[in-house]
């Protein structure tokens, strides 16, 4: 399953260059020396994925609090469903609701400092636009904390938001490199491959929550609820 999230992250990226990608055009990165740009990019990248992956954890207790009831089955499936249900489900009509509202003052606390940090270039700047860039409200994200909450560890599930902010990271730097290089044409298309892949990895969920005994994909009731530790053989 942390296949899906770097999977996930690159065909999902499609939509971060639409949505983040006006952060990476603008990011002040040194253009006239190569070598000072990529160690700056890199340190924008590792502050997206260091947020990523204490979101992930975070959730992870989530995800563990509901292993331990004995109800990580059932989770999967749940969040499995959620994924199509969101896939299928017209954008327009989660456009009615802002889930956003609640920590409105937050995302405006987090949108204030990009904007300040954008005008500064040095290297802290860009570990800065990253770490706040990765807090960032997107759909995209929601479906991936999905999947990490499904993890049923913290580890596991920051594990799984730093395969997926991975996977994002070849789109944004070609953003940050070359701006909008993309056609409207090609990310319509791409955009509409995306809600299939995500039904994709929520059948897997489900499949995976499902117990049918299939290794890697269905894992069996026991062998998914059960670890095995010195004191007891699990025949």
């Amino acid at each position: 399953m942390l296949l899906s999230a770097i999977i996930l992250g690159f065909l999902g990226s499609f939509h971060c260059v639409g949505m983040c990608g006006p952060i990476a055009f603008v990011l002040p990165l040194d253009r006239s020396n190569q070598l000072k740009k990529i160690s700056q990019l890199f340190l924008y990248h590792f502050g997206r994925l260091l947020s990523y992956s204490a979101i992930g954890f975070m959730f992870g207790f989530v995800g563990k609090g509901l292993y331990l009831s004995g109800l990580q089955q059932r989770l999967s499936i749940v969040i499995g469903v959620l994924m199509i249900a969101i896939a299928i489900i017209p954008y327009r009509i989660f456009q009615k609701y802002n889930f956003s509202r609640p920590v409105f003052k937050i995302i405006s606390s987090v949108k204030s400092g990009l904007g300040k940090q954008l005008k500064k270039k040095s290297y802290r700047a860009l570990f800065s636009i990253g770490v706040l860039n990765g807090f960032l409200p997107c759909g995209l994200i929601y479906m991936a904390l999905f999947g990490a909450i499904a993890m049923g560890q913290p580890t596991l599930s920051a594990s799984y938001m730093f395969l997926f902010g991975l996977g994002t990271i070849p789109l944004m730097s070609g953003a940050a490199y070359l701006g909008n290089f993309l056609s409207g044409t090609a990310r319509k298309r791409i955009q509409k491959a995306i809600p299939v892949f995500v039904i994709i990895i929520g059948a897997f969920f489900v499949l995976r929550g499902m117990g049918l005994g299939i290794p890697y994909i269905s894992p069996s009731n026991l062998s998914l609820m059960v670890k095995p530790t010195p004191d007891c053989v699990v025949p």
